[in-house]
């Protein structure tokens, strides 16, 4: 097999919710903060900053919860935020192990800001099941921008045409191959493996010109 790297998104994919709504779903319920709340006060106008790396969760977070929920402390909502989106698909980590064993690097490609990237790198141990991790905040890109799979590709250490990524997200799928990336939609259906072995048969996609 060509691939010499994987490239695994997180949300969606190594971690899956089980409930649709995600990890804000009883949120009223168990803190007293509205989700609709929450998302009009912090997310629509801070997240975009966060993500990128551009501020910091707890600068922009804290404030902004000084205002709505002035009882609820920046911690306890972090810790129950984490905590409550770390499903791991033991599954699809169960698949992957072997194909890091054959010699395949496995690496993390995911839109996080830097304070849940290390929760789920450490507290959730995929350090143990990666060899890296390439996230928005770190790279200053989110998918599906271009520039987020050139960085990405390029800190790894890999070519385009070494890399396999799966993803829950179409577009950042049809991203990725845009720029010489193997790639597959993952939904979780069809064995990892056998994923892999149809997009070592195709040609390598050929990367989009660039302006």
């Amino acid at each position: 097999m060509r691939f010499k790297a994987v490239m695994v998104d997180v949300d969606g994919v190594v971690i899956v919710h089980p409930d649709p709504r995600g990890w804000s779903a009883h949120l009223e319920r168990d803190l007293g903060l509205s989700k609709t709340l929450l998302q009009s006060a912090f997310f629509e106008p801070h997240w975009q900053d966060v993500i990128l790396g551009r501020a910091g969760l707890r600068e922009r977070l804290g404030p902004v919860l000084a205002e709505i929920a002035p009882g609820l402390g920046v911690d306890r909502l972090i810790r129950y935020w984490f905590e409550n989106d770390a499903h791991l698909d033991q599954g699809l980590l169960v698949q992957l192990a072997p194909i890091r064993a054959g010699g395949v690097t496995l690496h993390l490609a995911t839109v996080q800001e830097h304070e849940r990237a290390r929760y789920i790198w450490d507290a959730l141990g995929l350090k143990q099941h990666f060899d890296g991790m390439h996230y928005a905040a770190e790279l200053g890109w989110a998918k599906p921008a271009a520039q987020f799979f050139q960085a990405a590709a390029a800190r790894s250490g890999f070519a385009p045409d070494e890399i396999f990524f799966i993803d829950d997200k179409q577009a950042n799928v049809d991203a990725a191959r845009a720029e010489g990336w193997s790639a597959a939609l993952w939904d979780g259906t069809r064995p990892l493996a056998a994923l892999m072995a149809e997009a070592a048969e195709r040609p390598p996609p050929t990367p989009s010109p660039r302006p």
